[in-house]
């Protein structure tokens, strides 16, 4: 607690207020969700057609047809019992399905979320007038710590899966192809995300997304402290991801294999652990390896695999607050280099238009033993502390 009582009576001030906007952003969200009208049981039976089931879960019959590994062009009137599904297959799906209706009071939480993890790294981690000799003080790591498990306790087991950073990047492609009824809500769902991505450099991958926290949190762990220091190539690891994303599209829109709807990312989602609802065995190997290659590897399903991911990574060229480097300091000693679990301090030193992906974890932030670098709004001449940093 040495922090809060180092803070200046205005950083206390920013704390209380930023806490209690929080707050009453989840509160809000609470209330709003409390007066959602209760969602209908679904009643589906194999007699039923998918016109008829489709609707009560909130998606269509396309989509539907997908789940049951039908084509898509499969007549959406006739009783799923003529075209072969049993009742077992029906019942399997249809809980798949209702494990992908959203919370609205997450997106709330996602909110607080952001908004504390962006007060903190602009306002509250250094002490006011705190000399660069006090450097290891600053950007404790508790509060990050505390808000990654409150994104996993809240926004990923009490919450459930949906929605989510992945899932919002992914479902704007699917309701292209007819999978869901509206793709304006799929495109705001979209938009939500990649908003508060824009506000705060990746600050929702960094701060609040589930799936991406539970993975910070392990590799917090002081354990295999040398295999850590070797960092994955960005050429190799985005390379990846992004053949990945070319690939969803082209089998999505049948481009590729003559059948529309398919969705590879479905094999290898990790949120379906916080619905605890692992289907396949490609998810549950995903999930495993993920979490395990977490000990010794940043973020490795967010390096390699997320479609969001690769989307806030283009989103870093145009954040409202992000790391700023004050050239005429910079020593390029590369300290920041070595605290960075990426290369993105790296490629930020080096003057790099597309450096590899920022967290905002805040371990450069102490770093610098120049005082170079800080956490700030785009355009403007100095920062807090009376810096004059280069935006990067």
């Amino acid at each position: 607690m040495k922090w809060l009582t180092s803070l200046s009576s205005r950083q206390r001030l920013w704390l209380a207020l930023a806490s209690l906007v929080a707050v009453a952003i989840v509160i809000v969200g609470a209330l709003r969700q409390a007066a959602t009208v209760q969602v209908q049981p679904v009643a589906a039976t194999v007699d039923m057609s998918m016109k008829q089931i489709a609707p009560q879960l909130g998606i269509t019959g396309k989509s539907l047809a997908r789940e049951l590994g039908l084509p898509l062009d499969t007549p959406k009137d006739e009783p799923l019992e003529a075209l072969g599904v049993t009742e077992e297959q029906l019942e399997h799906v249809v809980h798949h399905l209702l494990g992908h209706r959203e919370s609205t009071l997450k997106y709330y939480v996602f909110v607080a979320l952001v908004l504390f993890g962006l007060v903190f790294l602009v306002r509250l981690g250094r002490r006011d007038g705190s000399p660069t000799s006090d450097r290891k003080s600053w950007y404790p790591r508790w509060p990050y710590i505390g808000a990654l498990i409150i994104a996993v306790a809240v926004c990923g087991f009490a919450l459930g899966k949906s929605p989510n950073p992945m899932e919002g990047a992914v479902k704007v492609f699917k309701s292209f192809v007819g999978l869901y009824p509206s793709v304006t809500d799929k495109l705001l769902a979209l938009a939500f995300f990649a908003l508060l991505a824009v506000v705060g450099n990746k600050l929702i991958c960094g701060w609040a997304c589930p799936f991406g926290a539970l993975q910070e949190l392990i590799f917090s762990l002081p354990v295999l402290g040398r295999l850590k220091k070797r960092k994955i190539p960005f050429a190799v690891s985005n390379t990846i991801r992004s053949a990945l994303f070319v690939v969803m599209l082209l089998l999505l829109f049948g481009i590729v294999g003559n059948q529309r709807g398919l969705v590879i990312y479905h094999f290898v989602n990790p949120f379906n652990l916080f619905n605890l609802d692992i289907e396949t065995a490609s998810v549950g190997i995903t999930i495993c390896m993920a979490l395990a290659l977490s000990l010794g590897a940043y973020r490795p399903f967010c390096q390699f695999i997320c479609p969001f991911g690769l989307l806030s990574w283009l989103l870093e060229r145009v954040s409202l607050f992000r790391v700023r480097i004050d050239r005429e300091r910079c020593t390029q000693c590369g300290a920041c280099i070595r605290a960075c679990p990426l290369q993105a301090a790296d490629g930020r030193v080096a003057g790099k238009r597309f450096a590899a992906d920022c967290f905002s974890c805040a371990r450069c932030l102490r770093a610098c033993p120049e005082d170079a670098i800080s956490y700030g709004i785009v355009g403007r001449g100095t920062d807090v502390h009376g810096n004059r940093p280069e935006t990067m």
